[in-house]
């Protein structure tokens, strides 16, 4: 009989995740029923759409719309909606991704529906509860019959913390097989088009940077509250990004939402956006910051995923972060990622030395794009197990 997996979407990290997997769920049709679930927690319907179509995902089977909110509203949202969805459709496992907040919300709501759950990309610790996301790992780690880890980093985290070994399933990054599968399309993009395309001003003095080269420029992501919500950490990262940084290269800036709103509230923007070396754009999809990572000269961000793809293409990376869950790509563990948080002058110096640090590509054991078929592997083997729970799972959740 096939085993109905129900894999868990809630924001636009988790498509990069999710992609690989469903697709080596589909090469096993004669063992598996995939039904995909988009709770919705960010969305965005051209990116989302955008995404699934690039990344070859197939249409969500159900969206639960839950929206924007407070970290509390969306969890509740989305418990209340998903649990409709198990109810109804009864899988045999509910495979969670990354640490959104919907991660969290439906491992809770399976596990309280007598349901397995699977997350990938277990075991990852930031070690700072500060941080939302790190509530939801969690808390999903603490639920969940499978951890799958990226790498032995995590899975040092997870024994640490009492998980059982038959739990633990070290099966490399996920993230990386999308990065494999679509690398070629982004390497064959135009840099200068993919900067053009999408310019939030394209009359902008500072599109006069281009034409753009391969290692000719810098690259900035920033959108953690941490680094954007208060003027005292936002504001003299911008005036040394704008004031020294972009003067050594041009400097180009995809703006999350939020950052542009607070840079806006405090006055920050128009100065931005008339200086003549830093191109400001909308968010891009996948194959155009792949794109960016790339060709860039050193990668400036706070996002995790993105430090672990500089890691695996080479870009030496400032990760504007006090702390991060994916350790593995530091320069301590031969990867090529440094953390600075916002104070500028470990940034500066930070960025002196990507400035003189040839690239160096680093894959970490597993990072090799099969992480995807080593999941499905472990879920067709932990069949009998799921079988023999299936017959205890209550109707209705009474």
């Amino acid at each position: 009989m096939k085993k109905r997996i129900l894999s868990v979407v809630g924001a636009r990290p988790n498509f990069m995740k999710i992609a690989p997997f469903v697709q080596a769920l589909r090469r096993r049709a004669d063992r598996f029923e995939p039904l995909l679930v988009h709770t919705g927690q960010h969305y965005d319907r051209e990116m989302s759409e955008s995404f699934f179509q690039s990344l070859d995902i197939p249409a969500p089977d159900l969206h639960l719309g839950v929206g924007s909110g407070t970290h509390a509203e969306q969890v509740g949202r989305t418990m209340i909606e998903f649990e409709k969805v198990v109810r109804t459709v009864r899988p045999d496992w509910v495979v969670v991704v990354g640490d959104v907040n919907a991660t969290c919300a439906c491992s809770i709501t399976a596990k309280k529906e007598g349901v397995r759950v699977a997350h990938i990309e277990a075991g990852l610790r930031s070690f700072d509860l500060g941080m939302p996301e790190e509530i939801n790992r969690m808390v999903t780690d603490r639920l969940s019959d499978l951890l799958f880890t990226p790498d032995e980093i995590s899975g040092g985290h997870l024994r640490r913390e009492g998980v059982p070994e038959e739990r633990i399933r070290f099966v490399g990054n996920i993230m990386i097989d999308t990065l494999d599968a679509h690398r070629a399309r982004a390497e064959a993009m135009d840099l200068n088009a993919v900067v053009c395309d999408h310019a939030i001003d394209p009359a902008a003095r500072g599109l006069a940077s281009l034409p753009l080269r391969p290692g000719g420029f810098l690259v900035l992501t920033l959108h953690r509250p941490s680094n954007v919500d208060a003027r005292g950490a936002l504001e003299p990262l911008v005036r040394f990004l704008a004031d020294e940084a972009a003067h050594n290269l041009p400097l180009v800036w995809t703006v999350h939402p939020r950052t542009r709103k607070q840079l806006e509230a405090f006055g920050l923007w128009d100065g931005l956006a008339r200086h003549p070396r830093m191109l400001l754009l909308k968010p891009v999809d996948y194959h155009a910051m792949l794109k960016l990572n790339l060709e860039a000269r050193v990668l400036l961000t706070d996002s995790g995923g993105l430090q672990e793809e500089a890691c695996v293409l080479g870009t030496p990376c400032v990760t504007l972060r006090d702390n991060t869950e994916r350790p593995i790509t530091l320069v301590e563990h031969g990867g090529v990622s440094v953390l600075t948080g916002h104070d500028v002058d470990r940034v500066r110096r930070a960025l002196a030395w990507g400035l003189s640090t040839p690239r160096k590509p680093f894959r970490p054991p597993l990072w090799d794009g099969r992480t995807a078929d080593r999941i499905a592997a472990a879920l067709t083997e932990e069949m009998p197990h799921a079988e023999a729970r299936s017959t205890e799972r209550p109707v209705g959740g009474r």
